[in-house]
């Protein structure tokens, strides 16, 4: 299924690169702004903007109102941008049961490698190479971490 319309969830440098990215395959894109950002230049170059209901980042950090900005401008999917909501496996999730597509990993990929022992131990168990480094069920002692 290919997107129609896109919702940034992002600011700045990062969201104007794709919703440029958007623009340049057809789409319709979607900017959000928290109040303070309105005039930011992410706003302008999106074909639609919604302003959300705070200021400063942390107004792009609310999964809930992203999502009903989504669904209030008829997106099917939503780009998180780069940061803490494109590792954020409870938006992905948000994203999916509102029916929209989250652009990014799945939210049981998201929850492996939040876990950062988890991932370490898929890693070595498909044969990905990996740096020494702590082991997860190791713990330290006087003479410093356990190495592999």
């Amino acid at each position: 299924m290919s997107s129609r319309a896109l919702l940034v969830a992002n600011r700045g440098e990062i969201a104007v690169r794709v919703i440029r990215a958007a623009a340049e395959l057809g789409m319709r894109t979607v900017a959000v702004h928290s109040t303070d950002d309105a005039t930011a230049l992410h706003v302008r170059q999106a074909d639609d903007a919604f302003a959300l209901d705070a200021s400063g980042p942390a107004a792009y950090l609310d999964v809930d109102g992203l999502v009903a900005a989504a669904v209030r401008a008829g997106c099917d999917s939503i780009h998180p941008g780069y940061g803490f909501l494109s590792e954020n496996a409870a938006f992905a999730r948000a994203c999916a049961a509102a029916g929209i597509t989250f652009v990014g990993p799945r939210p049981e990929t998201l929850d492996l490698f939040g876990d950062k022992a988890a991932a370490r131990r898929l890693a070595i168990e498909t044969g990905v190479p990996v740096l020494a480094g702590t082991r997860p069920e190791s713990s330290w002692s006087r003479s410093g971490p356990a190495v592999r």
